[in-house]
């Protein structure tokens, strides 16, 4: 139980100390929607007040950072979904519009000042998250939005340097793996663990596999499962919030009705 109620405060701090780069996935607005999701089953809790007692007072601070936060979450929403307009206007990512190659740089230029139009004029009236945004990428446009629209007119030009960057992090980690030098982030995906042979063939390769004690294989890997068990329990967390807790808070009402009837059993009765 003590765990379970461990991992639940995780989840809160992991929703409230969410970061992210990425323009699609804002870490701030993902993390208020996993905090509201995580609230919401929160409250759909039952039972009796002494088994809920920890959970009663958890949710009053969910529901204090919840409504202190909505009006910022609310506007960050607006702007996150005008920079998705934005997105489709420049056709971005190409692989997700068929029309990717039949557009001109005419024709992305007049929609884009038409849009910035639109955005300026919502802007004025609405949140500042909003105008950060328009200020941001006004700026941006009249810098950059002439060498970007080459991207629609010279076939094969990508409109980004993704793939050169995600080229140049492989080489990276790879440069690091074998000059040992301090590991990355992205080693950490491969577990606490990695042994490097170098054999001729695949049988050899086999052979040297072979040479590792059973016994020693069958002590560290279940170490190595249990230290993958917070980053898959955050990764669940990710992807479905609501459903995470409720197998939670399912598992601490199975203990709770164990623990009742385990005393019930022990407690002596009298007899008149």
């Amino acid at each position: 139980m003590i765990e379970i109620e461990a991992q639940i405060r995780v989840a809160i701090r992991d929703a409230v100390n969410r970061e992210s780069r990425k323009p699609f996935f804002w870490g701030g607005l993902k993390g208020f929607q996993q905090l509201d999701a995580i609230a919401q089953v929160l409250h759909e809790m039952v039972g009796p007040s002494a088994e809920t007692a920890y959970f009663q007072q958890l949710i009053k601070q969910v529901d204090r950072a919840l409504a202190h936060n909505r009006e910022l979450a609310d506007g960050l929403q607006e702007a996150h979904s005008w920079l998705r307009k934005i997105a489709a206007c420049l056709r971005y990512p190409p692989r997700s519009y068929p029309d990717y190659d039949k557009v001109t740089s005419q024709q992305i230029a007049q929609e884009m000042e038409t849009l910035l139009q639109q955005l300026r004029q919502q802007a004025q009236a609405g949140h500042y998250v909003l105008k950060t945004l328009y200020s941001a990428v006004d700026y941006r446009w009249n810098l950059y939005g002439q060498d970007l629209l080459y991207c629609y007119d010279i076939p094969g030009l990508p409109p980004d340097n993704l793939k050169i960057e995600s080229l140049f992090n492989r080489l990276r980690c790879h440069q690091r793996r074998i000059s040992g030098r301090k590991s990355t982030k992205e080693l950490r995906d491969f577990g606490q663990y990695q042994v490097l042979f170098l054999a001729e063939s695949q049988a050899a390769l086999l052979e040297l596999l072979q040479r590792v004690p059973q016994q020693d294989y069958r002590k560290h890997r279940p170490q190595l499962a249990q230290a993958e068990v917070p980053r898959q329990f955050l990764h669940r967390l990710h992807r479905d919030p609501g459903g995470t807790i409720q197998k939670l808070l399912d598992r601490y009402s199975q203990h709770q009705v164990v623990l009742t009837e385990h005393a019930s059993r022990n407690t002596p009765t009298h007899t008149i």
